[in-house]
């Protein structure tokens, strides 16, 4: 019955169809082609038009029920075809429609600023095609027009990509201009599609102010920020990339939440540590993890996994989760649930999210470990190399009793499912400076050639993760090691095989061979003797002159010093142990020197002569070496070019000694030159001043005349008694010697000074009667101390009566 129904139901909707279509809707519906949406016709030309399409007879419905498009001539498409033409063409409209839209763009604010923007945009873009003095202009006028209208210019699309040139070329000064200008936008514009480029633009030139200026203006703001699709991704890289450790406590200490938005610590310690906030307050643990639980479900439902900010803020709620607590167990489902795995592939590639995963594997079950494992398959190839998402294979072999699976997921994406793939996978491991410890962490252990000082903070995860595993894993250490290694010892042996050159060009390559031959399990004899073919040649080979000097020859392996120390290694068969003494061979022993010296025999004394004369050494050295009687005889033959090697060397170091005490004594003997220089010169100075000096005492004392006529030294008699001068007792002579009451004044001792006497000015008194009235001293008994004259005669210094002084003495001031 309901398949009957069907055609009823059908018919129903066919016959109210057809209703809907009756003639007067269609004769409506020919209306509009003549409407206003489409082009009019003059009414003189439709009064007298004859191929409008229409029959000439009949009524209007009729004639719209027999109207048919015709079709147009000169390739006018179906559309326009039956639609009356105007006197105004396709072209004419899309001009005029053209002259509407810049009509209304230059209505706009700005319209003729942001033109001309755009014009000198274009310019500056190109920068391979502006001269630099050019471009300077160019960022000058664009300058001129932005400054002070930066917030109107930067919330435009394309306004605002002039600004980001603008800053490209700018000067400190100009950039901090515009930062200054747009403080208190900074949350907005990070809201923009186009204008949070321009943030990453003034962040990029790592100035502090600007930093300080632009980062405080997202606290408060980090919940709402991190939720918008546009704000998030400028908020995460201003936290990871430009933040300060201060400024990142302070944005991650919003995810725990409102009140640290809005208060700040009373201790005044900015920190984002969980750890020790939950310990001030303990009474807030629920409320804040309950917070920090929702903020990042939150995210993770939004699928927006890759933030470094969430990363740390899962790191802190996982280090404050109690053990085999329900929240622990909701978390990991969490972690592990997340569709397509892109919340954890997402975390190996950050210092948080890294160590987050690598504590779930050291603090999970087993059954989530290997969902874990599974679900980075595709991306440990690129987790090797990173400086991060290395650490998480080496927690896989460290944690994961299950080594079979550790080496069905792990290895065959490293190394390579193919012998290609296989070969360049390897040369990358052997190199890279993160990429190399994915595999010699089995072999070496964390040894200090493998973990620098550059890699410190994986030494410190790994302790935690091994303090982590002793509750967790079951399977003894060094089993668990062993069996990874035989895994895949196999491809590593065939890639030393297949290349052994390529290996043995670097440093790094070369302790990667000496590794894996040390420590690998399985057959090493094709391996050995590939390493040993790369010694094939002579070492020292003449110069060809068809050689490129761009691109010279590789040099041959003896004389690097990396080729030399791996020969070395692998002829002792293993390494030194500090606490024997010795070096522990391994089992079973690889008898290398067997297998090198019949490729060296014929130039062994190159190599004896040469930078790997310690391989030689090693071979006579080597227990297991069974053609060393014949070694010491060729060594023999040649002792005379041994001795002159040596001697050579002797000299050549004291060549080298020579050049550098040589260097050493030229810098010296500059330095030298140039103090005794300044010394000499201040010497020169020194001398012409005591020479001066000299020359005028003597020109004084021949002319008898002090300069300008005065009398030698006359000027030196003060004119002042003793009472005006607060002078020691006992020390009248010392600071006033003119005031001695007897002969033997210190400038009358050896001297001969010749009593010119006093040139008198006309009008001057000379009579003591006259002195004694220009003598404005009081006359008291203590004020008229006779007093010494460079002009008193021998009798008066003898009897002490000298002649008053006054008067010559203000007719020499005179």
């Amino acid at each position: 019955m309901g398949f009957k129904s069907a055609p009823a139901a059908s018919g129903k909707r066919k016959s109210s169809s057809t209703d809907k279509h009756s003639d007067s809707n269609r004769v409506k519906k020919a209306k509009t082609v003549t409407g206003p949406k489409h082009q009019k016709r003059d009414e003189d030309e439709a009064a007298g038009s004859d191929g409008s399409g229409f029959s000439d007879s009949g009524d209007a419905t009729d004639e719209v029920k027999n109207t048919k498009p015709v079709r147009s001539f000169g390739g006018q498409n179906d559309k326009t075809a039956g639609k009356p033409t105007g006197t105004q063409t396709s072209r004419e409209a899309h001009a005029k429609q053209k002259q509407l839209a810049q009509e209304r763009k230059a209505a706009k604010p700005l319209a003729d600023e942001v033109h001309r923007t755009k014009k000198l945009w274009e310019k500056l873009r190109r920068k391979s095609h502006v001269p630099k003095e050019e471009r300077q202009k160019l960022v000058d006028e664009l300058y001129s027009i932005i400054t002070g209208r930066i917030k109107e210019f930067v919330l435009k699309h394309d306004a605002v990509r002039a600004v980001q040139t603008a800053i490209k070329y700018s000067t400190p000064a100009q950039r901090k201009q515009i930062a200054k200008e747009l403080q208190g936008t900074y949350a907005q514009l990070a809201e923009s599609r186009y204008a949070k480029f321009l943030i990453g633009k003034l962040l990029v030139q790592s100035d502090t102010e600007i930093r300080d200026i632009i980062i405080p203006e997202f606290y408060g703001k980090v919940r709402k920020l991190i939720n918008h699709p546009e704000a998030s991704w400028i908020l995460d890289d201003i936290y990871r990339g430009a933040a300060t450790k201060e400024q990142k406590a302070h944005m991650l200490r919003e995810w725990y939440g409102p009140e640290f938005s809005l208060f700040k610590p009373t201790n005044g310690e900015i920190t984002a540590d969980l750890t020790k906030i939950i310990a001030d307050e303990p009474a807030k643990r629920s409320t804040i993890m309950k917070y920090l639980c929702d903020m990042t479900n939150n995210l993770i439902q939004k699928k927006l996994t890759g933030f470094t900010m969430l990363h740390d803020a899962m790191l802190q709620y996982f280090l404050n989760l109690k053990p085999e607590s329900e929240e622990l167990k909701e978390f990991v489902e969490v972690v592990k649930e997340d569709e397509n795995g892109d919340l954890l592939k997402n975390m190996a590639f950050t210092k948080s999210g890294a160590r987050l995963v690598c504590l779930l594997l050291a603090n999970g079950t087993a059954k989530d470990r290997k969902q874990i494992l599974k679900t980075f398959k595709d991306t440990f190839q690129l987790m090797c190399g990173d400086p991060n998402g290395h650490m998480i294979l080496l927690a896989a072999y460290d944690v994961i009793d299950d080594t079979v699976l550790t080496s069905k997921t792990i290895f065959p994406e490293i190394l390579g499912k193919n012998e290609e793939k296989d070969l360049e996978n390897i040369i990358f491991l052997a190199n890279d400076l993160n990429a190399r410890i994915t595999i010699l962490y089995l072999l070496e252990g964390q040894s200090k050639s493998l973990f620098p000082a550059s890699h410190s903070y994986d030494l410190e995860l790994l302790a935690e993760i091994h303090e982590a595993r002793q509750k967790t894993s079951k399977k003894d250490t060094d089993v668990r090691r062993k069996e990874l290694v035989a895994a895949m010892s196999p491809p590593l042996l065939a890639a030393i095989a297949t290349s052994p050159k390529d290996l043995v060009a670097t440093s790094f390559g070369c302790q990667f061979v000496a590794d894996v031959l040390l420590s690998a399990t399985g057959d090493k004899a094709a391996a050995l003797e590939a390493v040993a073919s790369t010694t094939a040649g002579n070492p020292t080979p003449a110069e060809s002159e068809e050689a490129d000097p761009l691109y010279p020859a590789a040099p041959h392996i003896s004389l690097t010093p990396h080729g030399g120390k791996l020969f070395k290694t692998l002829i002792a068969g293993g390494r030194f142990d500090k606490a024997a003494g010795e070096i522990k061979r391994v089992d079973p022993p690889l008898n290398f020197a067997d297998v090198l010296y019949p490729v060296i025999k014929e130039h062994v004394l190159q190599w004896a002569t040469g930078p790997s004369s310690f391989t030689v050494l090693g071979l006579l050295e080597a227990p297991d070496f069974a053609s060393k009687k014949e070694l010491l005889k060729t060594l023999k033959s040649g002792k005379k070019t041994l001795e002159a090697a040596a001697k050579g060397d002797k000299v050549d170091m004291e060549k080298k000694d020579a050049k550098k005490v040589k260097g050493i004594s030229i810098s010296t003997l500059v330095g030298i030159v140039v103090g005794l220089g300044i010394v000499a010169l201040l010497f020169g100075l020194s001398a012409c001043m005591w020479w001066a000096r000299r020359r005028r005492i003597r020109r004084e004392k021949e002319k008898g005349v002090g300069g300008r006529g005065r009398p030698p030294l006359d000027r030196l008699a003060s004119s002042r008694g003793l009472d005006d001068e607060l002078v020691p007792p006992g020390l009248e002579s010392v600071f006033n010697p003119m005031a001695q009451d007897g002969p033997g004044s210190v400038f009358d001792r050896g001297e001969e000074l010749d009593s010119t006497p006093v040139r008198e000015l006309p009008g001057t008194p000379t009579d003591q009667n006259d002195a004694a009235k220009l003598d404005p001293r009081p006359e008291n008994g203590d004020s008229t101390v006779p007093r010494a004259n460079l002009n008193s005669t021998q009798q008066e210094r003898e009897t002490g009566t000298y002649a008053n002084s006054w008067s010559k003495f203000q007719n020499v001031q005179l």
